[in-house]
């Protein structure tokens, strides 16, 4: 066994153990922890195959932005535990269906590489030689140029559910005061500036 297949089981192992931890452990801070894990090693797989551009986009977008956010979000909110878990358990059926589905396409998708080679040479792009470009020139020219829609879809569709998550999470209270834009920028200076004339020895 050579170094490289080393340091992919390795990689592989860890990946996968960490990723059935998030889903079983207790504590949701621990969850994330081992989320950060999960992504540090499929980092490193992402080196072995030769796409270093995608591990680091990986480190740097899901690790340092994405997973510590939601770890300080787990450590600040109160959240009700039990009865999140009883409403998991409420929802397990649906949730079951979704995974079976899931399931059934990643049978599809494997099996029908392996029972059809031709029909996955068909849809692979040609891959460049690193002496004409590199990875992440390559890359770039696949999201950017023929795939371009695709990825201005994806963004909107990632832009509409972040208008979507902060409509559902706001919160309208009675007895905190708001900015009313307009009425800012209607203001003049004579609503905006109360000159009051004190008679001399009446200040304070």
């Amino acid at each position: 066994m050579g170094l490289q297949a080393l340091f992919f089981y390795l990689f592989a192992f860890v990946a996968v153990a960490s990723a059935f931890m998030v889903i079983s452990a207790r504590n949701p801070v621990h969850s994330v922890l081992f989320l950060i894990l999960t992504f540090v090693n499929a980092a490193g797989l992402f080196l072995l195959t030769g796409a270093e551009f995608l591990a680091m986009i990986l480190l740097v977008v899901y690790v340092g932005a994405v997973a510590v956010l939601f770890l300080f979000v787990v450590m600040m909110l109160e959240v009700d535990f039990v009865a999140l878990k009883a409403g998991a358990a409420k929802h397990a059926p649906v949730a079951a269906l979704v995974g079976i589905v899931v399931a059934a396409e990643l049978v599809i998708v494997i099996g029908g590489s392996a029972l059809s080679p031709q029909a996955v040479e068909a849809i692979q792009q040609p891959i460049p030689a690193l002496a004409d470009r590199t990875n992440t020139q390559a890359l770039g020219d696949i999201l950017y140029t023929d795939y371009v829609y695709f990825f201005q879809i994806a963004g909107l569709v990632l832009f509409v559910a972040m208008i979507g998550a902060i409509v559902l999470t706001l919160r309208h209270r009675d007895n905190i005061k708001r900015q009313d834009i307009s009425v800012q920028v209607a203001r003049t200076p004579e609503t905006a500036v109360k000159v009051v004339k004190v008679k001399p020895g009446q200040g304070v």
